[in-house]
Formats: C-alpha cells, structure tokens, sequence
C-alpha cells in the first residue's frame, strides 16, 4: 500500500490500560494511524479522550454506534480500514458486529467475547461478512515463542508426552477493585468480566499459549478454583489438570493473588527427545533440554535461530525486545492481511495471528474450567467447537 492504514478505537480511553498499549503496537512500524474512535462509554469522556489523543473532534464520537454509521458513510478514501476493540469483556460481541456487519475489519482485545454463545455466533458472522477478524493474544507475537512452535512442528522434541504453562501474578492479593481501581473493578465483576475472573484473564493467556506451541488441544480438563480474598465474586486462583488430544498431559496453573510475582507467565515442554523452557519475564531466551547433553539457551537476534524467528526480530541481539514489540508483531501480521483485503487481495498464505478460531478455544475452555470447578474438580470434557 502507498499509505497508512485508518483505524478507529473503541474504549481505550481516560484510565484505560490496554488502550494505550494498542495504540503503540499498532503504530509501531508506522503503518496505521489513529483517527476515529469511541473511547468510552461515557460521551463526554469520549469526546475528552479524543482531545488527549490529538483526534479531530468530528470524529471522536459519543458511542460505537455514532461512530460505525458516520465512518460506514464516509467515501472509501476517508473511511476506516480497521476499528480496535479495548473495552471490558461484556462489551466485546455487539461493537464487533455491527462493525464487521457494516463493513469494516475487526481487531479485539482477548477473551473474545463475554461468553461462549456470543464467540460461535461472532464467528458466523465474520465468515458472513468477509473480513478480517483478528484476537490479540499478544504473548504468541514473541520471538522465542515462535521458535519454540517451530521446533516441535520440525519434531525435534519428539512426540509431546507432557506440557506445564503457569501466569501467576500477585495484584489483586487484596481487595483491590473495593478501592475503585478500575482495572481491577471489572476484571472482577461477573457482568462485566463474565463467568471466570482469572481464568478468563490470564488463564486464557497460558491456555492459547500451550495450543499455539504445541498445537495440541485440551480434549477434558479438571480444574479447582478458588477465590482466596473476603470479598470477592470471582475466582482469583486456579489449578488444572489437563489431557491433550493424543494422550500428551499437562498442567496449567493461573493465579492473581501469587504474592511477589507479577507477569510470570512461562510453560514447559517434554517431549520424548527433548523438552523446551520459555518465561516471559525473559522472552529473549529459550532454553533447549536434551537426555544426553548440556542444556541450552538460545537467544532471539543471534544467527542459529530459525528463519520464522529472524522475520520476527525487529532490532539486533542484545537489546532487549518485550510486551510491547511481542503486541507489535501480532499487529505487523495483521496489518499484511487488512492491506491485502483493503487491496481486494487474498491475505498472504503465511500470516500468523490469532482469529476468531482462537477466541472460540479459549470461551471453551473458560466454560469446561467453571463448570468442572462447580462440580467439585471433576474431569468434563472441552466441547467440540
């Protein structure tokens, strides 16, 4: 494309988060700009948010509605070629489709949506409406995990016999929402956040994290969750026991009030040659196990990693690449199938982000882990999706 690509945010705005980060991401290799958005739910501080962000009024709107039937109208040389979905998980499904229903590409912020019904009706839609839907399952954009992928689908650890992924954090070890902390608020509010509090944060994060290394999927799982804090409506603690299809096992361990730790997602792999080691809190590194040798530990930016590895490496090794540069690649994938679509073009066979499949498997297995917790830790079944 001889131009940036136009997109449109909504939520994000005053006292957001993952807006910002979004924003970043997106325009890290500067290839999109911002220029519309819905920033809150609320018109006045919207309208605010779109003054903070240097967006021309005309098109910091009040509501998503506002926005998707004002941009819908605009000549195909003004109008949006993507909208960015960042607001709490209830309000994920409805902008999602009335965007994708009028026309326009659809990038959303993970869990997909506020349940498992609104995830396999959105995907009926996005196939209906012939357009890019894309999940930001961020962690997946890092280097090193992607050369991990790459060597269990080369076969060089063998045959997968066991997988254990773990995100501990340690931030709402006490009653954080019940001091107006707003991420907290409705990470923490079953209307707002949906059935799981932190499976459905940051479980779904190691959940997608094991399927996309792996490849393998969770055939029945047996999950106790806690809710540790007086208080509380949600679980803010989870222990699961996995079996992968194909007879692989695993563990998946996801907690919000692990004390001291604060994004330390990191998963294992065994395999029946080798195993394989990668923590985010490091992401430059992984660590490569073998029977009959040293141990060792591969790092992203260096000659020897593999060719998937080099195309996601942005600056030489030694300087450190992230969170923010992990989001970027996932954007930098997206943005080379929303250009192939806005040019009436197929996207290019090889793009790696995560679609609407991806928000399907992680509702699933939100579901399959509440319901199993409710019986009192039974093995249930993932459903087919």
């Amino acid at each position: 494309m001889q131009r940036k690509l136009r997109f449109g945010m909504i939520g994000g705005g005053r006292g957001a988060f993952i807006g910002a980060v979004h924003r970043i991401a997106a325009q890290m290799d500067g290839k999109a700009e911002l220029v519309a958005g819905a920033f809150s739910s609320d018109p006045e501080r919207a309208r605010a948010s779109g003054a903070d962000l240097f967006v021309e009024p005309g098109r910091a709107y009040g509501s998503y509605a506002e926005m998707a039937k004002a941009e819908a109208a605009k000549p195909a040389g003004q109008r949006l070629d993507f909208v960015v979905i960042v607001t709490p998980n209830h309000q994920h499904f409805p902008p999602a489709k009335l965007f994708l229903e009028s026309g326009f590409n659809v990038v959303c912020d993970k869990p997909v949506t506020f349940n498992l019904a609104e995830a396999k009706a959105l995907k009926k839609i996005v196939a209906k409406s012939g357009k890019i839907f894309a999940l930001t399952h961020n962690y997946t954009g890092n280097t090193m995990v992607k050369q991990a992928r790459d060597f269990v689908r080369a076969g060089k650890l063998g045959a997968i016999r066991k997988v254990v992924v773990e995100y501990p954090q340690g931030w709402l070890s006490t009653l954080v929402e019940g001091t107006g902390q707003k991420q907290a608020g409705w990470r923490t509010d079953p209307k707002r956040s949906g059935a799981a509090g932190c499976i459905g944060d940051i479980g779904t994060h190691a959940e997608n994290l094991a399927r996309y290394i792996t490849g393998l999927r969770i055939q029945e799982l047996c999950a106790d969750l806690t809710t540790f804090v007086k208080g509380r409506k949600l679980d803010d603690d989870g222990n699961i026991l996995l079996r992968f299809k194909g007879g692989a096992k695993g563990v998946l361990h996801a907690s919000q009030i692990s004390v001291g730790d604060e994004n330390n997602l990191n998963i294992r792999v065994y395999g029946e040659k080798g195993g394989l080691e990668w923590h985010q809190e490091h992401p430059n590194e992984l660590i490569v196990k073998y029977p009959d040798r040293p141990s060792e530990i591969w790092r992203r930016g260096n000659g020897y990693v593999g060719d998937t590895a080099k195309r996601f490496t942005r600056i030489p090794a030694g300087h450190p690449e992230g969170y923010l540069e992990a989001f970027g690649n996932i954007y930098a994938e997206i943005f080379r199938a929303i250009a192939a679509e806005v040019a009436g073009q197929k996207a290019p066979r090889d793009v790696d982000f995560p679609t609407i499949d991806d928000g399907i498997e992680g509702m699933a297995f939100i579901e399959t882990t509440v319901k199993s917790a409710r019986l009192g830790a039974r093995w249930v079944k993932m459903p087919s999706v």
